[in-house]
């Protein structure tokens, strides 16, 4: 796609980790050959490009204001545990590792952990079920995440046609006639090429592509509202059909056996710091590479067109000023904005553009119970929930641990991790938005529409009264009250955001942005994303020092062989000014 900074060479081991420097507070330490590197963040970005970085003889340090990890992180529940026992664990929300994600997994592949050959990546345990959850009496549906051997083989628009449609019908018991607009609307955005995608589909409204209105309320729920604000949180009337065509793209591929680097949905099989953030820091460590932690960044000082240093307050409350060779901006955009100040805005002024990116709100409430809770081996998507609930129940996954016996006081056996995709809409027990309710007030919320989904088929799957306790993202403050914030908002994408995305390189010389906002290969905020915009400003930073190290790799999504010439038939009549060929079909119903 255009803005994508993409390199084909395979990855190589880099030139050695630099020597641990002296440790100066305030300095980027380290005597790395390459020179220093103060990268600004800890997340799954910042925590990435020093990865690479180190690999390739540069000094690193990493600033972080909080924990390591940043919205992927764990977060225990202080003063939970007793009698030798772990505190509960928490966290901003669950995550999922598509199978179709490329350029996490080679990370994972990289961190050591002992026992496993294929370092964390072999922590990834596969989702076998994802449950569709309704409401008002109706059955909820189990669906399988594989599909039979004999769906796998050469595709032709046909093919995948009748494939889709049979899912949308039988799976989802979809109209007949909405399961085929379902089928052909997928079809026409397979085979649309780079050109129309960013120059029609990014400016068209993901329900406006779908055909949305008039459609039955499960095809509003499960196809229109779920890749837009339960799998990224972005306002559905306005949410670009760009972005949520590729999520929906690379999944049918990945069903289908193709393009992806294992099964569709896979999970951690311990806490994600236990699973992967820790082992990480510890393997960054053995790079050479320091960590500052409790170092909040304020400022980036401009001079001569160049950053000369970085202003940042340390635990103590201390104003330290940060010298570098070159600087890796890996701060979420909301925070980001924020240090994006007159001067660089002046020596960049795209970055006035990525300022304005909009992010909203998506955040985990933990329900710890005292008995097993096993919805389904997988995900659950709750489709007529409000707030867009989704949700996992992690003790299943979680084979090496007994929860009663390694978290909390003994009582719990289960977590069930739920995510909270819309705060600003009504719910079903209070009539108010989440953002306006108490910690106490949401809690309840979100079980009463649970059971609504669970509880309405004559059976107590969700038992409330089995709930020891619960943890809310501390993110979150002045819930209830006239001024609610969010710490850790997520970037979302609305119709014609695309271009307002930076790329990693700035007009800055030794400035380099990394972040799930920047133009990466998934259009949308992901680990995946913040991965691969680490590897581009990884390299552009390469490039910048003249540097002769292999450049990472940053792996483009699957593009399916059988409709390469439909796509390139389809650029030349979106040069004409006409429209996709599948976009002109009269379906059969």
């Amino acid at each position: 796609m255009d803005g994508f900074e993409l390199s084909r060479r395979t990855f190589l081991a880099g030139a050695g980790a630099g020597l641990a420097g002296l440790g100066l507070p305030g300095v980027a330490s380290g005597s790395g050959s390459a020179g220093t590197v103060a990268v600004l963040g800890g997340g799954v970005a910042g925590m990435t490009a020093a990865h690479e970085l180190a690999e390739r003889g540069f000094s690193v340090t990493v600033y972080e204001r909080r924990a390591l990890g940043g919205k992927a992180r764990s977060i225990p529940v202080p003063g939970t545990g007793q009698g030798a026992r772990r505190d509960l664990p928490g966290e901003h929300g669950f995550r999922i590792f598509f199978g179709f994600y490329q350029d996490l997994p080679d990370t994972l592949r990289r961190i050591p952990f002992p026992g496993n050959p294929n370092g964390v990546h072999d922590n990834l345990l596969p989702a076998s079920e994802f449950l569709a959850s309704f409401a008002g009496g109706r059955e909820d549906l189990r669906i399988p995440l594989t599909l039979p051997d004999g769906l796998v083989g050469q595709l032709t628009p046909d093919v995948l046609l009748r494939q889709v449609r049979a899912v949308a019908e039988t799976a989802f018991h979809l109209p007949p006639h909405e399961a085929a607009v379902f089928a052909q609307r997928v079809l026409v955005y397979l085979t649309s090429c780079e050109e129309r995608r960013l120059g029609q589909w990014e400016h068209t409204t993901w329900p406006d592509f779908l055909r949305a209105r008039g459609k039955s309320e499960d095809y509003q729920r499960i196809f229109v509202y779920g890749p837009t604000r339960a799998l990224s949180a972005t306002r559905t009337d306005n949410a670009s059909a760009h972005t949520a065509g590729l999520i929906i793209e690379q999944m049918v591929f990945n069903l289908l056996g193709r393009g992806g680097e294992g099964p569709v949905d896979r999970v951690l099989h311990l806490p994600t710091n236990e699973a992967w953030i820790d082992p990480w820091e510890r393997h960054l460590r053995d790079l050479g590479v320091e960590f500052r932690l409790g170092w909040s960044v304020e400022d980036l000082a401009v001079d001569g067109g160049r950053i000369s240093s970085a202003r940042t307050r340390d635990p103590e409350g201390n104003e330290q000023t940060v010298e570098a060779d070159y600087y890796v901006c890996a701060l979420p955009v909301d925070h980001a904005r924020h240090v994006w100040n007159a001067d660089l805005l002046a020596a960049d002024p795209r970055l006035r553009e990525a300022a304005t990116l909009e992010t909203e709100w998506m955040v985990g409430l933990m329900l710890y119970f005292d008995r097993p809770t096993p919805l389904v081996h997988g995900h659950v998507y709750y489709i007529h929930t409000p707030w867009s609930l989704s949700s996992i129940s992690q003790a299943a996954f979680w084979p090496a641990r007994d929860f009663p016996a390694d978290y909390g006081d003994g009582r719990v056996a289960d977590c069930v991790s739920v995510i909270i995709s819309d705060w600003d809409e009504p719910g079903v027990l209070f009539g108010r938005p989440a953002k306006q309710l108490t910690e106490q007030q949401i809690v309840q919320e979100v079980l009463a529409q649970l059971k609504q989904h669970l509880n309405d088929s004559g059976r107590t799957v969700l038992d409330e009264s089995s709930l020891v306790t619960w943890f809310l993202d501390p993110a979150l403050t002045g819930l209830g009250g006239p001024n609610p914030g969010n710490a850790d908002e997520l970037v979302v994408q609305p119709v014609g955001s695309w271009r307002r995305r930076p790329t990693a390189r700035t007009a800055v010389p030794n400035l380099f942005l990394a972040g799930d906002y920047v133009q990466a290969p998934i259009n949308g905020a992901s680990m995946e994303g913040a991965n691969s915009a680490a590897r581009m400003a990884v390299n552009a930073l390469l490039d910048e020092a003249g540097s002769g190290a292999p450049r990472a790799v940053v792996r483009p999504l699957y593009r399916a062989p059988e409709f390469e010439l439909l796509k390139a038939q389809d650029q030349v009549n979106y040069r004409l000014g006409l429209p996709n060929a599948f976009d002109v079909l009269t379906l059969p119903v």
